[in-house]
């Protein structure tokens, strides 16, 4: 699972924060770039909470072992969408999944790597590919699945719905988690500061980080919850369930903008459950 913070360290310089447009190419080569850069800080400063070989849906520590939200996983053809380090993967695969994992970031699968390395569990299928062109046959997977990875990062999310629905064989699911995108209206601060709304809901301009030459080093979009409904509809897909998990009580835990102060009072992730007829 990958949950960037605002104003990351390390890796391509943030020189300013904007809203403004940002095309699929633009977004693509800015979060490979920024991931890349700081896939092993990232793990660094997380890798206690996500775990080696542990699916973790959301900051919120909704766990799949706990959720099942992806039925049985035994003997099925998965595919992880932007895997990150594949922590998620690697807990499909020990329990006995057949996984193939994906990400934009050569950072991010040269830290898989390691992590297979070190917890001794196999997961070969580790490709590098963008999220809005899948390389892989139709009817390929009997589950697709992603957790916080590649549906915030890219500019043509209806067209990842597409694809995701593409390699879904009949009757195979589709679970993604993201943001809520609720959040979108209020500043990434996990404090006070993070409850007032600052920007509109509907303003669906991308949330920008660019170096001092004004280009793209970070690239979010915005997409509200009946703009990823819709999507889902469009790409043939048919949702089941949209589960905002609550802050659990006694959860002290604060990851970037989650945390408990916000927790309690409005929803930080979204995760769609939807199967393809």
């Amino acid at each position: 699972m990958t949950t960037p913070e605002s104003n990351p360290t390390g890796g391509p310089a943030t020189a300013a924060v904007v809203h403004r447009d940002a095309d699929p190419q633009e977004s693509a080569r800015a979060n490979r770039r920024w991931w890349d850069a700081n896939a092993q800080e990232y793990y660094a400063e997380h890798g206690d909470v996500l775990g080696d070989a542990d699916f973790l849906w959301c900051p919120e520590g909704l766990r799949e072992a706990d959720a099942h939200l992806l039925g049985e996983v035994a003997g099925r053809d998965v595919l992880e969408v932007g895997c990150g380090a594949a922590q998620a993967g690697r807990w499909l695969v020990s329990q006995g999944a057949r996984v193939t994992a994906f990400d934009v970031s050569k950072g991010q699968l040269d830290q898989a790597r390691e992590l297979n390395q070190r917890t001794g569990i196999a997961l070969p299928a580790l490709v590098q590919a963008d999220a809005q062109r899948l390389p892989f046959r139709d009817t390929a997977f009997d589950l697709v699945v992603s957790a916080f990875g590649g549906v915030p990062f890219v500019a043509d999310s209806a067209g990842t719905m597409r694809e995701m629905a593409r390699v879904a064989r009949p009757g195979g699911r589709v679970v993604f988690s993201v943001t809520h995108p609720l959040r979108w209206a209020f500043p990434d601060d996990p404090g006070p500061g993070g409850l007032t709304v600052r920007q509109s809901y509907f303003d669906r301009t991308p949330y920008v980080e660019e170096d001092e030459a004004g280009v793209a080093v970070y690239v979010e979009h915005h997409r509200t919850l009946g703009d990823r409904v819709r999507e889902l509809v469009a790409a043939g897909l048919v949702l089941d369930d949209l589960i905002e998990p609550e802050w659990p009580a006694g959860r002290t835990q604060q990851w970037g903008q989650w945390s408990p102060l916000r927790g309690a009072l409005v929803p930080g992730t979204a995760i769609f459950c939807a199967h393809k007829p």
